[in-house]
C-alpha cells in the first residue's frame, strides 16, 4: 500500500510538471506568433508567463524578452501610459535585477520624461553593472551635464580654495572638534579633509541622489566608506539617534553660493546649530 501511494504521487508529480512543459512550449509559440504580427503587449505577457514558470529559460530567451520589452514600452509610451510603462520595467527589473541594457533603457525613459535625478541612478546602476556598456556611460555623462553644477568643477580644481578648507578643518579638528558634520557633501572632499585630519566620526548628507551616489564612488575609491557615513538626505531631515548617534561638535558646508537662500542653507544652518551640534557651555 505504501509503494502504491508513492507511485501515485510520483505520477501526480510528473503530470504537474508535463503540464507546466505544455504551457510553457505553448506560451513560446503564442509570443513568437505575437511578435510575427507586432502585438508586443500580449507578446511581453506571454513571456512574463514563461519567464514565472520556467526561469531556467531566463538565458536562452533573455535577448527576445528585452526587445519585446523595449517595443512594448515604446508602444506605451506613445499612449501616455506611464504607469504601466514603469509597471513593465519592474517586472523585468525582478526577472533580470543585473541587467545593464534594462536599466539602461529605464534610464533613458525616465530622463525623456524630465525625471533626470532617477534617471542618472538606472544609468549609474547599469555602468556599474558593466563598465564597458558605451550606451550607459554616454547616457550617464549626459544626464551629469544636467545635474552637476558647472562649478563644482571649478571649485574642485581651485587649489587655494581647498587648501584654506583644509586648514581650517584641520584646526578645527585638531582644536577638539572630533565629530563633524558636513551638509550638502557634493563630491565629499570636505568630509575626506576631516577624516584625514584626525575626526573621529564623519557624517555627510547630499540631497541629490546623483551627487551622493558619486560621492559614495569617489569616498569608496579613497578607501573611506567605512570611515565616512554619507546619507542622501536633506539636512533638515537629520534625526537624533537615527541617523547621527549624537550631537556632533563641527558642522561643515561649501553650499554657500549664489543660491544662498533658494537652496535652504540659512534654515539647514540654523537647523545643525539648534539640533546636531553640540552647543558650548
Amino acid at each position: 500500500m505504501p509503494n502504491s501511494n508513492a507511485k501515485l504521487h510520483s505520477n501526480h508529480r510528473g503530470g504537474r510538471e508535463a503540464g507546466r512543459r505544455e504551457l510553457v512550449s505553448r506560451s513560446l509559440q503564442s509570443a513568437q506568433h505575437c511578435l510575427e504580427n507586432q502585438d508586443f503587449g500580449t507578446a511581453y505577457a506571454h513571456y512574463l508567463l514563461v519567464l514565472n514558470l520556467a526561469p531556467e529559460l531566463k538565458t536562452s530567451v533573455k535577448e527576445t524578452f528585452q526587445y519585446t520589452l523595449f517595443k512594448w514600452a515604446e508602444e506605451l509610451d506613445s499612449l501616455a501610459r506611464i504607469q504601466d510603462l514603469f509597471n513593465c520595467y519592474e517586472q523585468a527589473l525582478e526577472l533580470y535585477p543585473n541587467d545593464e541594457v534594462i536599466c539602461n533603457s529605464m534610464g533613458e525613459h525616465l530622463f525623456r520624461m524630465g525625471f533626470r535625478d532617477e534617471a542618472a541612478g538606472y544609468f549609474h546602476k547599469a555602468v556599474k553593472l558593466n563598465p564597458d556598456f558605451a550606451d550607459a556611460k554616454e547616457n550617464f555623462y549626459r544626464v551629469a551635464n544636467w545635474l552637476v553644477e558647472r562649478w563644482h568643477f571649478i571649485m574642485l580644481n581651485d587649489a587655494k580654495r581647498n587648501l584654506t578648507y583644509l586648514k581650517a578643518i584641520e584646526n578645527a579638528v585638531h582644536s577638539g572638534s572630533k565629530s563633524v558634520l558636513d551638509i550638502g557633501t557634493g563630491t565629499g572632499i570636505l568630509s575626506m579633509f576631516a577624516k584625514k585630519a584626525g575626526a573621529s566620526f564623519v557624517y555627510a548628507c547630499e540631497l541629490s541622489k546623483t551627487m551622493y551616489e558619486l560621492a559614495c564612488d569617489v569616498v569608496a575609491a579613497n578607501n573611506m566608506e567605512r570611515e565616512i557615513k554619507l546619507l542622501h538626505l536633506k539636512s533638515l531631515d537629520i534625526e537624533i539617534p537615527k541617523h547621527v548617534p549624537e550631537r556632533v561638535s563641527l558642522v561643515v558646508t561649501e553650499t554657500v553660493d549664489a543660491g544662498l537662500f533658494g537652496e535652504g542653507i540659512v534654515e539647514s544652518l540654523i537647523h545643525a546649530w539648534e539640533h546636531l551640534l553640540l552647543q558650548p557651555k
